[in-house]
């Protein structure tokens, strides 16, 4: 059961894809039609799931599940990589890759290698208030709390010193 992602209630399971590059207003339109079939039918052991999704600044993914009706089995979660997979050839962008980093520049949301964005903290080209993007959350309280912080309050903060 597709929901908007906002009632989701707040230990709703969250999963993010970050994109390695804005997603166009053209591929968005085509990209929202996909990610809706695909989690209309989403299930786990043939149970309906109450999910949801956002795509954040054109450049993430966001799934949302409320594991109160039904939780994820590995079954659905293999379902849901190897759409995410099919995104990706697709789209010919990256979704998986977990070792960038997304920031703030400005209004801009910026795409850094991890070690290029290492780099970018000891020479200073970015500020301990830098917002960064945590994909590490687990939960939607989390996500709306946690996902876009500053950089001295995130993981990231390790690179400060």
């Amino acid at each position: 059961m597709l929901v908007n992602f906002d009632q989701l209630p707040e230990d709703a399971r969250v999963w993010i894809y970050q994109a390695d590059r804005s997603i166009s207003e053209e591929e968005l339109k085509t990209m929202k039609l996909e990610v809706e079939a695909f989690l209309k039918e989403w299930t786990a052991h043939g149970q309906e799931l109450k999910v949801g999704y956002k795509i954040p600044y054109n450049r993430f993914l966001v799934f949302g599940l409320d594991e109160s009706m039904s939780a994820a089995s590995g079954c659905s979660i293999d379902a849901s990589m190897r759409f995410i997979q099919a995104l990706q050839e697709k789209y010919k962008i990256d979704l998986l890759d977990k070792m960038n980093v997304s920031y703030k520049h400005g209004e801009y949301v910026a795409y850094k290698p991890l070690n290029d964005f290492k780099k970018m903290v000891k020479q200073k080209s970015v500020s301990p208030r830098t917002i960064v993007f945590n994909n590490l959350v687990n939960t939607k309280a989390e996500f709306d709390e946690y996902w876009e912080v500053p950089l001295e309050e995130s993981w990231h903060s390790r690179f400060l010193k």
